[in-house]
Order: C-alpha cells, then structure tokens, then sequence
C-alpha cells in the first residue's frame, strides 16, 4: 500500500518571482509534486515553468500531468525530460498522455483525430521514450515515428529513468497505463469532441476503472500509484465557504452529489476518513489539488503526511 502523496496543480503567473514564491509555499504547506498542465492557452510553458520551480525549492517534485504526445516528438520531449530531471537533482516525474484538448490542436493547425488513432502514436511513444530516458541509442522505425541512433544525450539522476505517469479514462487507456506506467493518473473518459464523461466520473465507475487497471497490470499491480487530478477542492470550517468554489462545483454537481472521487469537499475529519477507505477500497493514494485550494486543503496535507 503506497502512502498518501499531494501534487499542486498551478499553472500562471504574475513574473518569475511570483511563480518561485508559490512553489516555495507549496513545499512549505507539504505538497510533494508541483504539477502543471500542458495546454496552449493562459498558462506558462511547462518544461520552463517546472524548471524554474525546481530551481527555487529543494524537496519539492515537479510533473507535467501530462505532456501531450501529440505535440511533442519522443526524442525531443526525452532530451528535455532528461536534463529537467538532471537539472532538478532527480525530482521529475514524466506525465504522457495522448492529448485530448480541441482546441490546441486547432491552435496548432493539427488534425484532432479520432481517439483510437491518438492512442496509437501514444503507444508507439511511450516505449521510445522509456528507452532513451534510460540512456539507449534507438532506431525504430514504426507507422508514426522513425529514429535513427537516437539518444536524449544527458543522463538522469533517477536510474533507470524517472517515474512515468499515463493518464487514463478509457479501457484501452487504461490497459496500456497499467503496463507502461509507473503512476496511473485515473480520468473520465472523453466524447469524440474533448468532453469530460461526467457519468464515469463516479466512485463505482472509478472502481471498474481499477479493476481494468488491477486486471491489465497484472503482478505489477501492487506497485503501481493511482492518482485522482480533482475538479475541485473546499474544506468545510477552514474559514473559506463552498460558495468560493460555486463555479467549479456547478460543473461537477452530478459527480458531487455522487460522492465522486473528482472532487473532495467536506471537513478535514471526514476527508481524512474518505481518503483512508477509498485507499483501502480501490489503491488511490495520490491526489492532484487545484491551486486556488492550495491553502484551504494544506491541513488535510499535513494530517495525511507519511500515512
């Protein structure tokens, strides 16, 4: 059983010092990842970002959740993982995904193809990533990409690689998650047109996501993390009311409602409580804050801390 682990999801900021300073007071309040998303609207470039962030802390992590694979070639986006992992003292922690965001592939100019054809080039991705972040020279020559003595060049901190995170919703997602990854990133699935799956996004329908997970992972399963990014995050009596976070929470009422992993909302007692059964129910140790509730939510941090 892995113990409880808190990432910070931010994304802007005001200047360079802004942006050291709230990664400071992450790891300060005991967050132990820094994550960032990889999109192309009102956000900071993520590999700059978390290099800075690693920068102005000494302890803290720091992921992409998740690099878009579509945007991003394996040999390009392995040389930069290796030497933010070199530069960070082997706090980085790899985040891939097939990308599923509309809109920057119309920013792009890029086709938004259909899933199974994104899953695709993931699948093809991942491996070659894995490999040269581990210091191989690879030549492939495949359907999406080919490498000719390919190496990422700088060598990790973190032997054989660092840690690498999938995010998934979907069953085949999920299957191949739980046989590449080191960290689940558990998700709803996503419509044709980049919609979230709001139904799946419900305790049972995560359980059969775990199940898929547990069966697909196989001996291998025990060792896998599992991590929920949430929608949205409110402590009851923190002095902040659930009325600060009405816009997120219209969104996700029906999962709300539904007790949903997604979100977490509630006093600190029965958030501590929750974490501990669903833990003990589906393996879900790792949790994704938004970074508006980075201090309201830093007490159920604290309380959770090597549990």
């Amino acid at each position: 059983m892995h113990p409880f682990r808190f990432a910070v999801q931010l994304a802007r900021a005001t200047s360079g010092e802004d942006w050291a300073r709230s990664a400071r007071r992450a790891e300060t309040l005991g967050y132990d990842v820094l994550a960032m998303p990889d999109h192309l609207g009102n956000q900071l470039s993520p590999l700059a970002a978390l290099s800075a962030a690693a920068a102005a802390t000494t302890r803290l992590r720091v992921c992409a959740f998740v690099f878009a694979n579509d945007y991003r070639h394996p040999l390009i986006l392995a040389r930069e993982a290796a030497t933010l992992d070199l530069l960070s003292g082997g706090r980085f922690e790899m985040g891939l995904g097939a990308g599923w965001m509309v809109e920057d592939y119309r920013r792009l100019g890029m086709n938004y193809d259909p899933g199974p054809r994104r899953v695709d080039r993931l699948e093809e991705a991942i491996p070659l990533v894995k490999r040269l972040l581990a210091g191989e020279t690879v030549t492939h020559d495949g359907p999406h990409y080919h490498l000719v003595g390919a190496r990422a060049g700088v060598e990790t901190v973190q032997k054989p690689r660092p840690p690498m995170a999938i995010g998934a919703g979907g069953p085949r997602m999920l299957r191949l998650a739980a046989r590449e990854a080191d960290i689940v990133g558990l998700m709803p699935g996503f419509s044709g047109k980049g919609r979230a799956q709001l139904l799946q996004a419900t305790e049972e329908s995560t359980a059969r996501k775990v199940a898929i997970v547990r069966e697909a992972a196989g001996d291998r399963f025990d060792r896998l993390e599992l991590n929920i990014w949430l929608a949205d995050a409110a402590m009851v009596g923190s002095g902040n009311s659930l009325r600060g976070s009405a816009t997120a929470a219209a969104r996700w009422i029906p999962a709300a409602v539904a007790r949903s992993p997604y979100v977490m909302y509630g006093t600190l007692g029965a958030l501590r409580e929750r974490l501990l059964r669903r833990r003990d129910r589906l393996g879900i140790s790792y949790y994704t804050i938004p970074g508006r509730a980075m201090e309201e939510m830093a007490p159920l941090v604290e309380a959770m801390a090597g549990r």
